[in-house]
Formats: C-alpha cells, sequence, structure tokens
C-alpha cells in the first residue's frame, strides 16, 4: 500500500500548467525521491496512464478511467447537468458546477455556450479555490480556521494583476462571501473572463456543490453580473435544495 499512496503523489504532481514533466519535476512536486518517482512514472508509463519521450512524462486518456469511475458513482453531476444546461440556455454563458477538494475545486458538470478561457474546461479540470468564483464561495462555507489551513497550503500566485494574493486580502473577501451569498470574480483567472458564483445546499443546508456562470468581460462585465446572473442562480439554488441528499 505504501508503493500506491508514492504512485498517488507522482499522480497527483500533473496539472493544469504541469502537463509534462521530467522525473526530477516530478520528484520535487511530490516530495520523493528521484528513484522512487522513477519507478512510479515507469510503471505509470508500463501500464499506459503515461507516456515517456525519453525525458518527460505526460499523463494520457487512459488517466480518465479513473475519474469517470467516481463520476459514474455519484449521482452529483447527472443530477445537475440538466440544470446547467437550462441555466446556460437562459443566460447565454457557460455554467458549471464544482467541488472543493483540499487547495483546489474540481469540475463535475460544465455546459458550455462557447469557450471564453484559454484552457478547456470540463468534467475533472482543476483551479486553484482561492482565485475562482466557485472556490469562494465552497471557502466561504468552512470555518475561519479551515480557510486559513487551506490559504496556507495554496500557492498564491497572481494568474492576471487583478488576482488577490494578499491572504488578509483573501480572507476578508471570502468573509464578504459568506456574508452576501456569491462570489464574483472580475478577470482575475484570466484577462477577458469574469464570472459569479453560488453555493448549492441541500434540504439539510450543508454546501454540497457550487454552481458559475462565466461570461466575457466585454460582453458581460464583473458589475453587471449580479443584476443579470443572480436571480437565475437563486431560482436553481432553490430548486435544488430538496432533490440533494
Amino acid at each position: 500500500m505504501g508503493g500506491f499512496a508514492k504512485g498517488l503523489k507522482v499522480l497527483e504532481a500533473f496539472g493544469v500548467d504541469r502537463q509534462r514533466l521530467s522525473i526530477s519535476e516530478a520528484a520535487d512536486l511530490s516530495g520523493l525521491d528521484r528513484a522512487t518517482t522513477r519507478r512510479c512514472l515507469l510503471t505509470l508509463a508500463e501500464l499506459g496512464y503515461a507516456d515517456y519521450d525519453g525525458k518527460f512524462f505526460s499523463l494520457t486518456s487512459k488517466i480518465l478511467r479513473i475519474g469517470h469511475a467516481w463520476l459514474s458513482a455519484t449521482p452529483l453531476p447527472v443530477l445537475l447537468q440538466p440544470h446547467l444546461d437550462e441555466l446556460s440556455e437562459r443566460l447565454g454563458h457557460s455554467a458549471s458546477a464544482s467541488i472543493l477538494d483540499n487547495t483546489e475545486i474540481v469540475y463535475i458538470a460544465r455546459a458550455a455556450q462557447k469557450r471564453v478561457m484559454s484552457i478547456n474546461l470540463m468534467p475533472g479540470s482543476r483551479l486553484s479555490a482561492y482565485s475562482a468564483s466557485m472556490g469562494r464561495v465552497l471557502l466561504a462555507a468552512l470555518s475561519d480556521a479551515e480557510v486559513d489551513a487551506i490559504l496556507a497550503a495554496s500557492q498564491l500566485k497572481a494568474h492576471t494583476p487583478r488576482t488577490l494574493t494578499d491572504p488578509s486580502e483573501l480572507k476578508a473577501e471570502i468573509a464578504r462571501v459568506r456574508e452576501q451569498g456569491y462570489a464574483v470574480i472580475d478577470q482575475e483567472l484570466e484577462i477577458g473572463l469574469c464570472s459569479i458564483a453560488v453555493p448549492i445546499r441541500n434540504d439539510r443546508g450543508r454546501v454540497v456543490a457550487a454552481i458559475n456562470v462565466g461570461a466575457p468581460a466585454a460582453i458581460l462585465p464583473a458589475a453587471e453580473l449580479p443584476a443579470h446572473c443572480l436571480p437565475a442562480l437563486r431560482e436553481m439554488q432553490a430548486r435544488l435544495k430538496p432533490l440533494l441528499p
């Protein structure tokens, strides 16, 4: 089981901005020694989960089987998808749903009108929670101590000149999100993109996911998002609450 745990650490070293890794890079990111990392990477390549060009390793599409097993086993993505489709069609912009996984959000469902980000978001995609609208509403559902721990474990880097990276400013923003019940980001993830998100609660009041609407800032500026999108998002919150376990 120790070897399996090490293999998972190596897998987690890969990401949206870390799609090709050398042995030394994967070792640094996973916290394992080079020899152990090399064995794990070669095993992944032998099993078809990674490609190796002699210097760099990259994950193959076979890795999606692991994530698909979870997506197939949980009813949440299936339940949310038609509602996201309806929301996206109604507002004319992309709509997504995600859950929190440590310092990141994981997309579990998405309805895209058109591509508004340079990266292609889809179920299984991950983004840093601190700089994403869905991440902030999910963080706002946690205690202050939990938020502090997640921010401390996050690499608070500026994706754009607008990205909040100061922990005190982020905590103040998360407190504001907690009070108002929604989060808006204005080109913090990518220049030209803004979004608004709300939490999704089950019938016991526990936050189980977040949904958002993303739009080009040139078409729908961040300041106009609440007026344009919040009524539809609130309606979806109310509709989903009695349906979620």
